[in-house]
This record gives structure tokens, sequence and C-alpha cells, in this order.
């Protein structure tokens, strides 16, 4: 995986896994193993789940690089990897080092909801930050707003992250509310977390109907479904994804496991390099 600075590009995801919900996560039908983004040079890993770390040796990429880990709630399949991305942000508890920002439940634990990170984990990383809706964060350099969501947990949050080329959000499982659309408009590339296909809706996630008003509301440039359910994925998320673009105009993808989107003056769309060696990162030996 090419790693470090991309010519004019400053922002790069890899989205390690795009899978979602409790039947893909437990048969891996899907990766759910979040985001891999690198702003600047820098590296931080956002709701690692399932498959974040199989995914990353697939890719030849050094978890020891990751600066940063984000986790916007306590539900495994935004977590379960978080701990050993933490060991390698600290070289295996080594040597401190990485920042850990999670909601209430992850860091803390809340009305019966973890912490999902254990304090010898907390103590192994350089830090740790709670956030809360209307926070704003410095992570590494760029700067981080936090949304309010919608759902069973309830400190779960999304994301605005702050580029060079525009805004780049990700909300992170939510109902749909015209108040929780509407934190997003401005955003030029919107990441929404599109659980069941049209006509299927479920309580605290987004289905295609849903997703069709937020994106009506947000007017990004490009729109990507992603924590895509069994049902979705059994339908064709392609086709949910296509259905969205036709009533809304704007331009809406389904996300796919290891797919790259470069957000410079162009959204460029790529896939990840894999590799199916033995690897070993030089760093950890």
């Amino acid at each position: 995986m090419r790693i470090g600075p991309v010519s004019i590009m400053s922002f790069r995801i890899t989205f390690l896994g795009t899978g979602g919900g409790r039947h893909t996560t437990m048969y891996q039908v899907r990766s759910t193993g979040g985001m891999l983004i690198e702003h600047d040079g820098k590296m931080l890993n956002v709701d690692p789940g399932p498959g974040a770390l199989v995914q990353m040796h697939r890719i030849h990429y050094d978890v020891g690089e990751t600066k940063s880990v984000i986790i916007s709630h306590c539900h495994p399949d935004h977590y379960s990897d978080a701990a050993s991305v933490a060991e390698g942000m600290s070289r295996g508890g080594w040597k401190k080092g990485g920042h850990i920002y999670g909601s209430p439940t992850v860091i803390e634990g809340q009305d019966g909801l973890g912490p999902c990170m254990s304090k010898y984990h907390l103590g192994i990383v350089e830090g740790y930050s709670v956030f809360r809706p209307g926070d704003t964060l410095d992570v590494d350099g760029m700067r981080v707003d936090i949304k309010m969501a919608k759902h069973s947990d309830p400190t779960n949050v999304g994301f605005v992250f702050h580029t060079d080329n525009g805004l780049v959000s990700y909300v992170s499982d939510t109902e749909f509310t015209e108040e929780i659309a509407q934190q997003y408009i401005g955003t030029r590339v919107l990441i929404l977390p599109v659980t069941t296909p049209m006509g299927n809706r479920i309580k605290y996630h987004l289905c295609t109907d849903d997703a069709i008003k937020f994106i009506d509301i947000v007017r990004p440039e490009l729109a990507i479904f992603i924590h895509l359910g069994v049902v979705i994925i059994r339908r064709g998320p392609d086709k949910e994804a296509a259905l969205a673009q036709e009533a809304t105009g704007i331009r809406t993808i389904a996300g796919h496991d290891l797919m790259v989107l470069d957000v410079g003056e162009e959204l460029e769309l790529s896939d990840a390099e894999t590799y199916d060696d033995e690897w070993i990162p030089p760093s950890s030996v």
C-alpha cells in the first residue's frame, strides 16, 4: 500500500470493511473493519471492527504506523480490533504512542455498555479522550467535528473531517431525522451507513429510503453506502445506490472492501493493492 504524502492529495480513505450489523459481522459476509485514513502522511484508524487487522495485513499496512484511533460507539462491529490497534501504536506496549478517541461508552462505559477499551490499553498509549456531540477535535493536526446521532448506543456520534479539499463526513449508525442530516450540509463526500435496502427500515439504522432523504438534504458531491447488512447485500448494494442516485441526482455508489478514495481537486476511486504472502513488517522484528 502506498503510504505517505500523495502528490497534491492530502486525504485518502481505504475502506477496510464495508459490512455492518450483527449478521454481516458474525459471518464476515463482508469485512467490518472500518476505515484507514491518511491525512498529510499521518494515519488514523476509524472504527476498527472485525476484519480490520486482516485487511491491513492484506495491504501490507504496518498498524504500528497508526497515530490515532477513533471509535464512534461501543458495538463490536466498530471496536473489536481497536485493542490490537492500540498495541500497534505502542509497539506491543513497549513504547507509549498514539491516541484513542472514543464516545463515553467506549472509554468509560455507560448504562451497561462498555467500556470496550480496557484500562490496560488506555494506559499503553500516549493519551485518550472522550468526545460528545458538539465537540471539535484536533486529530494529529486535522480538525474533526463531532455530530449527534440516534442509535441504540445513545453516545454514538458522527464525524466531519476537514480536509484541504472540502469536508468529508462519516455519519456512523443512526436513524434518519432532518436535524441529524442538516448537520452535514456543506459536506463534499457523505459516507452513509445504509444497513438495509428500500422498504426495509429497522430501528436505529438507515435504509435506502432514508439515505435518499439524507442525501437530498445534504446535497454532497458524492455519497457512499457502507455498513451494509446481509439483506441489502443479497438485494444488491449497487442497485440500491443507483436508486438513490436516480432519486436525488447526486452521484451515489456502494462501497466495497478495500476501495480507496482520494480527496483532492477531483474525487478519485481505486482499489488497494493486496498481497497473500506471510508478511511481517520490518518494524516488528
